[in-house]
């Protein structure tokens, strides 16, 4: 009997990692993306790892740490992460989510200024406190994805880049094929993680994903001397120190966009671009003489009540992550494989996440929430 074949529409983390899961379990993948692997929000993000607020936690958790050995390609996951407060409404905040956390037996730590200093040397004396997941970490984006990439291309699954879908054909209401470039691809079941585009293409087949785009942007620094734990969050801004000592933040306001109207190359903006470069120098004064040495902007998708969703319609699944994907790939991944061959997730109950939750949503809903492109 011959492989099922699966066409995987989306080569960002999470479209790859399914990918993976899928080859892991002997199926036929081809994955097609209208571009590179990872060039959309997959590629262009600050790496965190730590979604305690996600039905996908645990998994996300009890993966990571095995990334490197599983792919067989470094991911640079680093475990535990710090977040730094400079005002006190931020420090309220954050001690707040260090008291549910530990509630839910996800152990965080206090940290008064000068031990938040001492683990951050680039912290000055404006810092008030912080906390300290003894959980979760850090990632390297582009690592990460193309560890995805050679490992799944390692157990025979195909990525076809430059290839945008322009359809699918359709028998007794499921997916026979993926159209693309002019080529057919075959299938027994698709799956779509396709970032913004995934609205476009799931209407295609008669389902409504509600979404919004925006721009999110990114900034790297010249080196700063090595901190002993290299992901720090504060400020309104999520990131992490690389392997070399740059600094790459990002984090809003995050401009909505109409997805159509952007090519294939996003560029930043400059006014976004100062204002990261500031909040970074407020939450490291120690490192504020520091150029700002690179930008990027990708795009990312956002569902109305800011979840993602993963769910599976006829033989159709969808993954859609709103600005969390990266993080979760692993067990996104493994969720999505479940559904394409079982029809349900094996490790956690995923109810929350699907479609059914916007049935019936207004068709202005973009206008009422105020998420309208400038």
């Amino acid at each position: 009997m011959s492989a099922q074949r699966v066409v995987v529409v989306g080569a960002g983390a999470s479209g790859l990692s399914a990918a993976w899961w899928l080859a892991r379990s002997g199926v036929q993948v081809t994955v097609l993306d209208k571009g590179i692997v990872g060039w959309e929000a997959s590629g262009r993000n600050g790496g965190g790892c730590s979604h305690y607020q996600s039905p996908l936690f645990k998994e996300e958790q009890r993966l990571w740490p095995q990334m490197d050995e599983l792919l067989g390609y470094p991911t640079e996951f680093s475990p535990e992460r710090i977040v730094m407060a400079v005002t006190p409404r931020q420090l309220e905040q954050y001690h707040y989510i260090a008291e549910m956390n530990n509630r839910l037996g996800h152990r965080v730590d206090l940290l008064d200024p000068q031990q938040v200093r001492e683990a951050v040397p680039l912290a000055g004396d404006n810092c008030l406190g912080g906390i300290h997941y003894r959980f979760g970490g850090h990632a390297n984006p582009h690592r990460t994805v193309q560890a995805y990439a050679w490992a799944l291309q390692d157990l025979g699954g195909r990525i076809v880049q430059h290839s945008p879908v322009t359809g699918f054909k359709t028998n007794s209401g499921n997916v026979v094929s993926v159209e693309s470039n002019g080529t057919s691809h075959a299938c027994d079941a698709v799956v779509i993680a396709a970032g913004p585009q995934t609205g476009t293409l799931a209407a295609q087949l008669g389902i409504e994903v509600p979404l919004a785009a925006a721009r999110a942007e990114m900034i790297v620094t010249e080196p700063a001397p090595m901190m002993k734990l290299g992901g720090v969050d504060g400020n309104g801004l999520y990131g992490r120190q690389t392997l070399r000592g740059n600094l790459a933040y990002g984090g809003g306001p995050h401009e909505w966009v109409t997805f159509g109207d952007l090519g294939p190359e996003v560029k930043p903006s400059t006014p976004l671009t100062r204002n990261l470069a500031r909040r970074l120098a407020e939450l490291f004064p120690n490192a504020a003489h520091l150029n700002v040495i690179r930008s990027w902007a990708g795009v990312i998708e956002m569902t109305p009540d800011g979840r993602p969703v993963i769910d599976r319609h006829e033989n159709v699944t969808l993954c859609t992550m709103s600005g969390v994907g990266f993080g979760l790939s692993p067990a996104s991944g493994h969720a999505i494989s479940d559904l394409v061959l079982e029809g349900r997730c094996s490790f956690t109950d995923i109810d929350k996440l699907a479609l059914s939750r916007f049935d019936g949503i207004a068709a202005d809903w973009r206008t009422s929430k105020g998420w309208l492109p400038v």
